[in-house]
C-alpha cells in the first residue's frame, strides 16, 4: 500500500488497482489551488470527502469528472432535488446543493458499505468552531446544521487489501464513540486545534491514539497556511510523535508530497 500526503487532510492511497483520494480540497489562498496535483486526478478510482469546507471539498466534482470515480460522503452532503441526487456545491456560498455527481454513495455514522471491494464505515466526527482573522478584526464561525463551516463532518474506516485505515478529517475529540474503533493499521488524525480549536490539539489527539490503539499514526491538519496566516493551526509534531511512540505506536510525520509505503 502507498500513501501520499498533500497537506491539510488530502491523501492518495493506492493498493492494487485502487486509488483513493481523500479530501480533494484547495489550499487556503485566494485561488484555492488544488492540493492533490492534477497529475493524480485521472487515475483516481474512489473519492472520500470528510466535510464540505474548501480545503477538503473544493475540487471534488472536478476530480470526479476527470476520473469518473464515485464519491463517498456523509448523507447530509447530498439532497434529492427534482428527482436528482445533488451534492453540496464545492465552490458555492452557504448550503447550496447544486453539484451533479455521476456516482455518489451517501453514508451515515456507523453504517458500512462496500464499493468495488472496498469496505467503508462512517465514524462520528464533529468540526470545531473556526476563527477568521483579518487584521485587527476576527469572527468566530460555529458549525451547525444550517452553517457551512464543518458541514457534513464524517470520518472513515477504510478496509482494503487486508489493511484498515481510519481518517478522522477535522474533528474534536469523541472519547465514547471512538471506543469501538480498535487497532487499525493506520490512523490519520488532526492535531492543530490548540489555538483555533477547530480540531483536536496534540493532547486530545494523543488521547484518541490511546483509545483507538492503531499500529501507525499520521498527524494531519496542522501548521497550515491560510490566507494571511503562515501558521493557522500551530502544533508541535515532534512532541506529538515522541508521545505516540512512548505508547509503542509508530508515528510518521509526512511533508507535502511525501510517500509512505506500508
Amino acid at each position: 500500500m502507498k500513501i501520499k500526503f498533500y497537506l491539510f487532510n488530502s491523501f492518495i492511497i493506492e493498493s492494487g488497482d485502487k486509488k483513493i483520494a481523500i479530501d480533494p480540497g484547495g489550499d487556503f489562498s485566494f485561488s484555492f489551488k488544488t492540493l492533490i496535483p492534477k497529475s493524480e486526478w485521472e487515475g483516481v478510482t474512489h473519492i472520500l470527502v470528510t466535510h464540505g469546507d474548501p480545503d477538503h471539498h473544493w475540487h471534488t466534482d472536478r476530480i470526479a469528472m476527470v476520473s469518473n470515480a464515485p464519491v463517498i460522503c456523509k448523507q447530509t452532503m447530498v439532497k434529492e432535488i427534482s428527482g436528482k441526487k445533488l451534492m453540496l456545491g464545492p465552490r458555492k456560498r452557504g448550503l447550496a446543493f447544486t453539484t451533479m455527481i455521476n456516482k455518489i454513495y451517501p453514508l451515515s455514522v456507523d453504517q458500512t458499505i462496500e464499493v468495488d471491494g472496498i469496505s467503508i464505515t462512517g465514524i462520528k466526527t464533529t468540526h470545531g468552531c473556526l476563527v477568521v482573522k483579518i487584521g485587527p478584526f476576527s469572527k468566530t464561525l460555529y458549525p451547525g446544521t444550517a452553517e457551512r463551516v464543518g458541514y457534513g463532518a464524517l470520518g472513515f474506516k477504510i478496509e482494503l487489501a487486508g489493511k484498515s485505515i481510519v481518517n478522522l478529517g477535522d474533528t474534536i475529540l469523541h472519547e465514547a464513540e471512538w471506543q469501538k474503533i480498535k487497532n487499525p493499521d493506520v490512523l490519520m488524525l488532526p492535531i492543530g486545534g490548540r489555538i483555533p480549536q477547530n480540531t483536536m490539539d496534540e493532547r486530545e489527539a494523543l488521547k484518541a491514539v490511546e483509545i483507538i490503539e492503531p499500529k501507525l499514526v499520521i498527524p494531519t491538519h496542522y501548521n497550515c497556511r491560510i490566507f494571511f496566516s503562515q501558521n493557522y493551526n500551530p502544533a508541535d509534531d515532534q512532541m506529538f510523535k515522541a508521545e505516540v511512540e512512548k505508547m509503542g505506536v509508530k508515528c510518521v510525520i509526512m511533508k507535502k508530497g511525501a510517500l509512505l509505503e506500508y
